[in-house]
């Protein structure tokens, strides 16, 4: 395991969120002296995630939790344990963060505060109180209904619905919110994904398109958006083969 302690600002686009001397890429994801890591033991909502919020209207719960996570930094300094490659992502490293001046993670004040749920077994449980009282107390995502990071990456559509506001009267509708047919790109987000049987036989998820590819027009209700080809192909997509490396935008 190394250490990675950056004490130098840096300056990045608005569009990626910053803090000082790392970019925060989602409400789980940092990238820090050129490693992106993924917080330990806990599982944001992926920056083009829809939520449900308390007044049944819908909620862009994956910019806020970027923006969460982001408002914890406070442009503060962040050191990262490096705990080695993401069994999950590959492309990835988990990682232990904390900020100048604070005795609990970020991982655990993601967590603590609603916008994460742990994710076992790398939690080992220490963050199991944090999500009950969260839950109970109706924090972040908790106050709306949602389903888990974890299902909504695989579009299970059918998953769990987690939350206060979650009914059952309203099943159809909640789901048609949270997995919507034609969903918004997020701020500067324009790369399109979509979920394709055939690419499972390269070990993928689903395909995505950049601007400029032939089929990235008719592509017109993706299940996915992505900021970056990295991050598309962390969250387990691959280049469309009709997309040539010429046409790449980021």
């Amino acid at each position: 395991m190394r250490l990675v302690v950056v004490l130098l600002p840096f300056f990045f686009p608005a569009s990626s969120g910053w803090a000082a001397n790392a970019t925060v890429k989602d409400g789980a994801t940092l990238l820090l002296a050129g490693v992106t890591y993924r917080l330990d033991g806990g599982d944001a909502p992926e920056f083009d995630q829809i939520c449900v919020d308390d007044h049944a209207d819908p909620w862009t719960c994956g910019v806020e939790a970027r923006d969460q996570l982001t408002r914890l930094i406070g442009g503060r300094g962040v050191h990262c344990e490096d705990l080695g490659p993401d069994k999950t992502l590959p492309k990835r490293h988990a990682g232990l963060c904390t900020v100048d001046g604070e005795t609990a993670s970020l991982n655990q004040l993601m967590v603590r505060q609603g916008f994460a749920l742990t994710s076992e077994p790398s939690a080992k449980g220490h963050f199991k109180s944090d999500e009950t009282a969260a839950k109970d107390g109706k924090t972040g995502l908790w106050r709306g209904c949602f389903v888990a990071p974890q299902e909504f990456r695989h579009g299970k559509k059918d998953g769990t619905l987690l939350g206060a506001a979650c009914r059952s009267d309203k099943d159809r509708e909640i789901r048609a919110v949270l997995f919507p047919e034609e969903s918004a790109a997020p701020p500067g987000c324009n790369i399109k994904a979509k979920f394709a049987v055939r690419a499972r036989v390269t070990g993928n998820l689903g395909i995505y398109q950049l601007q400029g590819c032939r089929s990235y027009a008719p592509l017109t209700r993706p299940d996915r958006w992505f900021c970056s080809e990295d991050d598309a192909q962390a969250a387990g997509f691959r280049r469309a083969y009709n997309c040539r490396a010429a046409t790449r935008k980021r």
